[in-house]
């Protein structure tokens, strides 16, 4: 199975959402359709050359499915090499686009009842499930709890604002303030443990009768708010995360037992059929030394976060660094991601092709 690549595309529009945040949307060429096709809740990643430097970010898509476009929303980070420079994008200029990526998904199909929670720019997954599943699944429902500083941070207002007149008895948004006093005091302050669990005692939210419930945004809120609905009873597979912003690096459950490489590993990796190998010093990031040694491996957000880089040890002994997207069952059979992979055998081979 080959690995996602980057594909030029033109950009057909720029929308100004807020004051600090943007919607892009791509031409989608008729060749590539297949290719960029998507399910809700997918990411797509941006590379440019920025300063000279080769920045790749992932941005996750905000387009419903079945849409003439192909959009993402970035919001201007402090200090952010990338959203500074998508921001003064435009109309024609042309981007290197990765094929749709990402496991934060919610299939068409059928009826479902679903609970999304989202703060800041963590909306952007989000807007992409609700609006696929009240247009795609005519007998599904979508209760949406949004959390911002205040009103003029709040992304695709309103794209919501549109949801909720049009799908009266199948959407419930309620929006949360940190900064901004509304006329309902449970809605101001953050998505905290203590606010999800008012908003069920009084009847709000009924965490048990969801088939799922999608949560994104910055760590601290994705940690209490899913800490939280397992404290209400919902079991652990129902609860599904997007992780925006990580504050500190997960711990690594099950690392592998290694040995120390006396100069250095050699790594050998197996990538769309072939096999290459390139030497990697000791306290050199993998993807630093592929690169240098002519070899671009497949990856996007380079922290551990997205998964583009997973593949399987298939020889030799490592660690990882961090790690927020693989899980138990793929570690244990020992997947990793090559970004967070750290060698600790003279030899190791890394299979990307492994499914």
């Amino acid at each position: 199975m080959a690995k996602p690549r980057f594909y030029d595309l033109i950009i057909s529009d720029v929308r100004k959402d807020t004051s600090s945040s943007v919607e892009i949307s791509f031409e989608i060429p008729k060749l590539l359709s297949t290719i960029f096709a998507f399910v809700p809740g997918q990411y797509l990643t941006l590379r440019a050359d920025v300063g000279g430097v080769d920045v790749r970010r992932s941005y996750s898509i905000c387009s419903p499915v079945g849409s003439d476009t192909l959009s993402v929303g970035v919001k201007r980070i402090e200090g952010g090499a990338f959203s500074g420079f998508a921001l003064a994008l435009k109309i024609g200029d042309v981007l290197s686009v990765m094929s749709p990526q990402g496991r934060f998904t919610a299939p068409i199909g059928g009826r479902h009842n679903y609970l999304l929670l989202a703060a800041g720019s963590g909306i952007t997954p989000i807007k992409s499930i609700a609006q696929s599943v009240l247009e795609g699944e005519p007998e599904s429902t979508i209760t949406l709890c949004y959390a911002n500083r205040n009103t003029d941070s709040v992304m695709f207002r309103q794209a919501f604002d549109d949801l909720k007149d049009k799908y009266l008895t199948r959407f419930l948004m309620t929006h949360v303030m940190d900064e901004e006093a509304q006329d309902v005091a449970l809605f101001n302050g953050r998505m905290d443990a203590e606010k999800l669990n008012t908003m069920s005692i009084r009847g709000l939210i009924t965490p048990l009768d969801y088939d799922a419930i999608y949560i994104c945004g910055p760590q601290p809120m994705i940690e209490a708010a899913s800490a939280a609905l397992r404290v209400l009873g919902v079991p652990v597979d129902r609860i599904k995360c997007e992780l925006f912003t990580p504050s500190s690096p997960l711990p690594i459950a099950g690392s592998i037992s290694v040995v120390t490489p006396t100069e250095g590993s050699l790594i050998e990796v197996v990538l769309d059929g072939g096999r290459r190998g390139f030497r990697m010093v000791a306290g050199q990031m993998l993807l630093d030394a592929a690169t240098q040694s002519g070899l671009e491996l497949p990856y996007s957000c380079a922290n551990g976060m997205c998964a583009t880089c997973r593949c399987k040890l298939a020889e030799g002994h490592g660690t990882m660094v961090q790690n927020f997207s693989l899980e138990p069952w793929e570690m244990k059979q020992g997947f990793v991601l090559a970004c967070q992979f750290q060698p600790e055998s003279d030899h190791v081979v890394l299979d990307f092709d492994a499914v």
